[in-house]
Order: structure tokens, then sequence, then C-alpha cells
């Protein structure tokens, strides 16, 4: 019978495991200086190796010429062990077996000596799906096992272990295995079962897998079943469900050049094709992430799971950007494939995603436009120059007066208020309102309530502040109470308007609170409800 490469070529000991040096160094120093624990938890996402580091952990353990880091591998022991029909390893699926009465029965067991081996070795797949009462029931069972019992708990959600548990175990967590280190297994693996395959095909082969090296044999004894003895990247791709780098390379020279036709046509061609615009999306945003991180970090880099050659492409597409364009282009990628998740019209979402993503990039950012507010609005011309006869007046632009001409506090807030409101920075501007100002030499000293102090610290407040000026100027923030116009007295709602009770509602602790909180609110009337 047909054997899957996952499970043909499942290591069978320490030596054969990839990717977990830190838990196979700790395990081995633990076997060869006989310091055992009686409960042990491998957390770590899927296809990592946890099961399998579980089942040769129990064969170091009851190894005939153990305890031992290096088992025979041709004892009975280790030979039963590898195959599943070992009388003293018990393997547990907690998904099926998570009830309290199986946890009873399995304390029950763990009285009982091994049959033949050294120890009894209960592995525990999928730990976290056993009930609370099951693991209350085998607290006291892992807290004093017998000498002749170990726990092996394995999960891929630690965090749902309860703390009870985990404090009486030692925990290891798994993780993702290295691109490179994937990509050599399988061509290792490819040798073995004769099977041709380039390294940009192994990559795709890994990328999938997304750091599990069973997801990606999975795909590999896929693509072989699909391919045959030679694999090509472009076939394997399409198997896969995944995009060659050519289609999300076009998005990006799209958003390069602000071509919004371009991002149109390449939706219609995706969707004449019958490809999933779910899956395109996510690959535009893994393809993003990797563009970022390419342009952070100049060059080769671990951080992104593609061969070199793949790296260089992707480092000469992300020299066409700034850090600032990819970190917004890759946020509104995540949220494009969000929306499509629930959406039932797709082609539209994916449509107003990628147009989006076009007229972002064409966007300012508020520290520029802010900047430019002090510049002339065009070239300047020379006395010669003049508008032609025929062309209409139009009033003059309006400029932020230079840092040479004199100010005043009052001036200058009036010209500092005139930018942020050109700005649509109206928080800003409201923050500036409920602010004193005293020009000190070189240091703007700006005294403000506790609750516009955050406002005045933003750094859009500050590139309006230096355009303003003209040059970059020291700021001051003081918190206190700001000299604050009286409050206008409650004005007439009606014939009926009780001047004792506008006095009494003015007095209130509930309405003096609220005018502390809201500096320059005002009481406009104050109606009786008794007499309605």
């Amino acid at each position: 019978m047909y054997q899957v490469i996952a499970r043909k070529y499942r290591p069978q000991n320490f030596a054969e495991l990839i990717g977990q040096e830190h838990v196979k160094t700790t395990l081995e120093n633990a076997i060869t200086q006989r310091r055992i624990a009686h409960g042990y938890i491998f957390a770590g996402q899927r296809g990592t190796g946890k099961t399998t580091v579980a089942r040769i952990m129990a064969r170091c353990l009851n190894c005939e010429q153990g305890p031992t880091a290096t088992p025979c591998g041709v004892c009975s022991s280790c030979r039963e062990i590898a195959s599943g029909s070992s009388v003293d390893v018990i393997e547990i699926d907690a998904a099926s077996n998570r009830g309290i009465n199986e946890m009873r029965e399995l304390r029950e067991n763990v009285r009982y000596r091994p049959a033949r081996d050294r120890y009894k070795v209960f592995i525990v797949d999928e730990a976290h799906q056993i009930t609370s009462e099951a693991f209350n029931a085998l607290l006291k069972t892992l807290e004093e096992p017998p000498e002749w019992v170990v726990f092996l708990l394995c999960t891929t959600e630690a965090h749902k272990i309860p703390a009870t548990i985990a404090s009486r175990c030692q925990q290891f967590s798994f993780r993702s295995v290295d691109f490179a280190e994937l990509v050599e297994r399988m061509e290792q693996i490819a040798k073995l079962e004769g099977i041709e395959a380039d390294k940009e095909t192994l990559g795709v082969l890994a990328a999938a897998g997304e750091g599990s090296v069973r997801d990606s044999l999975s795909a590999l004894d896929q693509a072989i079943a699909c391919c045959g003895a030679k694999l090509q990247a472009a076939e394997v791709r399409s198997l896969l469900g995944m995009f060659a780098a050519e289609s999300l390379e076009l998005v990006a020279a799209a958003l390069g050049s602000g071509d919004a036709r371009k991002m149109l046509d390449i939706v219609a061609e995706l969707e004449a094709n019958g490809r999933s615009l779910q899956h395109f999306s996510r690959e535009l945003a893994r393809y993003f992430r990797n563009l970022l991180v390419e342009k952070i970090q100049g060059g080769f880099t671990r951080l992104v799971a593609a061969s070199p050659i793949e790296q260089e492409r992707m480092l000469a597409a992300a020299a066409r950007f700034r850090e600032e364009d990819l970190t917004r282009y890759l946020k509104l990628s995540l949220d494009l494939f969000r929306d499509l998740q629930s959406s039932l019209q797709p082609r539209l979402h994916l449509e107003m995603g990628l147009l989006r993503m076009v007229h972002a990039g064409k966007l300012q950012s508020i520290e520029e436009a802010l900047a430019s507010l002090g510049q002339p609005a065009g070239p300047s011309s020379g006395p010669a120059a003049g508008p032609a006869p025929s062309a209409p007046k139009s009033p003059a632009p309006v400029k932020t007066p230079s840092a040479s001409a004199p100010s005043s506090g009052g001036n200058l807030r009036a010209r500092l208020h005139s930018t942020l409101m050109e700005a649509k920075q109206t928080n800003l501007a409201d923050a500036l309102e409920h602010s004193e100002l005293v020009e000190s030499g070189a240091e703007l000293v700006f005294t403000t309530p506790r609750m516009y102090q955050m406002f005045l610290k933003d750094a859009a407040f500050e590139a309006a502040v230096k355009a303003v000026m003209g040059k970059p100027v020291r700021i001051k923030i003081n918190v206190g109470e700001t000299a604050r116009e009286p409050q206008p007295p409650a004005r007439d709602a009606g014939p009926n308007q009780d001047p004792a009770a506008a006095e009494r509602a003015l007095a209130h602790p509930e309405v003096q609170k609220f005018q502390e909180l809201f500096p320059g609110s005002q009481v406009r009337a104050v109606r009786n409800l008794r007499e309605n």
C-alpha cells in the first residue's frame, strides 16, 4: 500500500529533525543527564514536528540501549513505537477523547507498571481540546505521577492549556521551519523519490506550506500525482491556486505609474480566467509585505520566503516606492482581503480596493502639505512676465507670512489658526483657541488645559508652526488653566423664563462640572420641566 511522503520520511531520531534545534538540544541533554521530567508540553503551529518529537522521545526513553539520545532503531521497542503498536506508548487523540470519563480511565491506567518497557509514555495530541473538568481530573496525577510515567502533551493552541497544568510541565515552543532548510529537505526527498524539480519549483512548494513541513510535503505529493516525475513551477502554482510573481508585479507597476485603467484590466483578466479573487488578495497582501521587508533590509533576507532570484525581483520592485507607500499599500491590501471574505460581489470589492491603492499613492502626507503652505503656488515670474491680455484676473494665493515679519502673540495665533484651518486640522485649531501663546525669544510657550495637551504635541501642529515661522522653533507646552472669557448669561427662552431658575441651574454642581470639562460652552436657555 502506498505511504504518503510525509509519513514515509518522518524523522525517527533527533539527528533527522530539522528546524527545532532549541528543542532537540534541551531534550538530548535532559536524557543524557537523566533529568527526565514527568510532563512536557510541545506547542507550535501545525506540521512543525510536535508529535514526531514526542515519538522520538518515547523511543529514546524505552530503547533497549537507553535511556539514550540516539535510539538504535532496531530493537523491538523502537520498531513497535515507530509502527504505533507499542503497548507501553499510548497515543490519545484529545479531539475525540476529551471528556472526564476518558481522563478517569487514563488515570486508572497510570497506576499500572509498563508491560515490558522502562517507561509508560502517554502522548496526548490536540491537548487543548480537553475539557476543564477532564483537566481537573488529571491534575493531581499529572503533578505527582508514578516514576514510570511520562506525559507528552502536544497542542497548537498553548494558551488554552490551563495554567494549573502548564505550571506542572516543561513547555517547548516549536517554531516554523526556515524556508531555506525546508527547501533543502524537500530537495533531498525529491532526489530519493526520483523527482526532477528545480529550486524555483521547490520554493513554490515550500512557500505553500508556510513553515509547516507536513503541509509542504503534502503539496509535493499532490504535485507528483498531477505532474509526474518532472515538476514545473508554473504548473505547480496553478495546481495549488498560487499566483505567479508576474501577475503581482503588474499591480506594483500600475501603482508606480498611477494607472487606474491597468488595475481594472488586471481584475478583468483574473475574472476571465476563473481565478479566485480572494486568493489573489491574500497573495497580494503577502507580496506587499515582502516588498516592505526587502525595502527595509536592502537585500537578500531570510525574513522573506522566496529564492534569491525572486528576492532580487522584489527588491527591484520595492525600489520604486518609499517605505511609507509600501506600509500604506500593505494596510489597504489587508483590509481588502478581509472585506473579500464575506463579499457577495468580490469583483466589485477588488476593483475598488485596487483603485483605492492607486489614489492613495497620489496622496500627500500631512507634514508635506503643511510645509508646502509657506511656499509660492507656482514658479515666480520676472518683471517682464505678465498675464496675457485675455486671461481673467484671479485672486492671488494666500501666502504664509515670512519669519522676518513682525508678529505679536495675537498676530501669530491668527496666522497659525488660519494655517491649521486651511489644512483641515480642526481639532488642532480648536486646541489653539483654548490655549494661551507667548513668544519668548526663539521659543513659543503654549499654556493649555490638560485635555488639549495631546493636540499641541501632534507632529502636524509642530509642522504648522514651522511653516508659519519659516524655520524650526522650539515649542514648550505648559499644562494649566487659561484666562477664559466670562460666560454670557442664559438667554431668555420665552416669556415664561424664570431668572431664579436660571441662577439655580447655573449654580448646579453638574452644570459647573460640565463647563469645566468643556471650556467655552454656554448655557443658552433654562426650562422648568415641572411646568410642562
